[in-house]
């Protein structure tokens, strides 16, 4: 009897389930964006909350929790309800290079949310000032051998993706440079163009206006593929550095243990909603690549985060970044 009782409770909660993920939608869900208002972070969960809340017929509204690089709203979405109602739109950097940079960190990326998908990647632009003695990456490169720590380097935080590439850089051409740590990439931005410093590595979204308009130079798109922002520009593949790739791509979670058929549900609207001819423009219009639909997965995105960790974890490791 007992196990036809707990039979019978197990067919009432899988009922149960199913009805709530049929019906979901029936209120406003929240996206976490771990990240102060107004950057790339903020502006790609938006575009995501709007395009879900047309396709699902729910507000769905964001909530920019900030702090120690993402983590904190990251946090928060990990201990959230599993029910579907709170969701983070998350990154490379809070969804895999975090652990080595936080210890304490309080949740663990690959166990503690449920994949719904890849979003949207934003490539790099390898920038440095206007004057620089360098017009090229190999001009650059043969620079920086040429004059070891010499060249200063404008980045938005110790450990952030443009720090990591810089270092890379640095490693590649057998030199040093100086890591100068800004508040964000905008501040790092007024120095370059004002000549204060030498280099930033930023995202096409930000930097592309002012390489169009001449107040900095573009040496190369670290990225496979050119960027249909700025076309001119090459790759680094084809500007002497092959392989030295960073791009930073946004993903969509619900908290671990969210039922798998609201995850489906997601997971659907979202290649549906990035099949829109009007969301594919307007986030090209900021400089992303959207990936296709087979990428759209939750498979997808775990084998992006493993991909990352297993690129970027040594890196971080080599540089003996860490933070308290």
């Amino acid at each position: 009897m007992k196990k036809l009782a707990f039979a019978a409770a197990l067919l009432v909660a899988a009922a149960t389930t199913s009805a709530h993920a049929e019906n979901y939608p029936t209120h406003t869900v929240t996206i976490i964006v771990p990240f102060a208002p107004g950057g790339p972070a903020d502006v790609t969960g938006r575009v995501l909350a709007d395009i879900l809340s047309r396709h699902l017929g729910q507000s769905f509204v964001v909530e920019n929790v900030g702090g120690a690089g993402g983590t904190v709203g990251s946090l928060r979405a990990a201990r959230a309800r599993p029910d579907g109602y709170t969701l983070i739109s998350g990154h490379m950097g809070t969804h895999a290079a975090a652990p080595m940079f936080y210890p304490n960190l309080g949740y663990d990326p690959e166990k503690d949310f449920e994949p719904i998908g890849l979003i949207a990647e934003q490539p790099e632009l390898l920038t440095v000032r206007k004057d620089f003695p360098a017009n090229n990456l190999k001009e650059f490169v043969a620079y920086l051998r040429a004059n070891p720590g010499k060249v200063n380097m404008g980045h938005p935080g110790v450990g952030t993706g443009p720090h990591l590439l810089a270092y890379q850089l640095a490693k590649f051409a057998d030199s040093r440079m100086n890591f100068i740590p800004y508040r964000g990439a905008a501040p790092a931005m007024v120095d370059l163009i004002a000549g204060q410093i030498d280099l930033m590595v930023d995202q096409v979204q930000t930097s592309s206006a002012h390489v169009k308009g001449g107040t900095i130079k573009a040496l190369a798109i670290a990225a496979p593929k050119r960027s249909a922002t700025v076309p001119d520009v090459p790759t680094v593949d084809e500007a002497g550095a092959p392989g030295l790739y960073y791009s930073l791509w946004y993903g969509l979670w619900a908290p671990g243990n969210t039922p798998a058929p609201i995850v489906k549900k997601l997971q659907t609207a979202v290649q549906d909603a990035l099949a829109d001819p009007e969301v594919r423009a307007r986030l090209t219009g900021l400089g992303m690549d959207i990936p296709t639909r087979e990428q759209q997965t939750p498979e997808a995105l775990v084998a992006q985060q493993k991909a990352d960790i297993a690129t970027w974890w040594p890196v971080i490791k080599a540089a003996g970044i860490k933070m308290q």
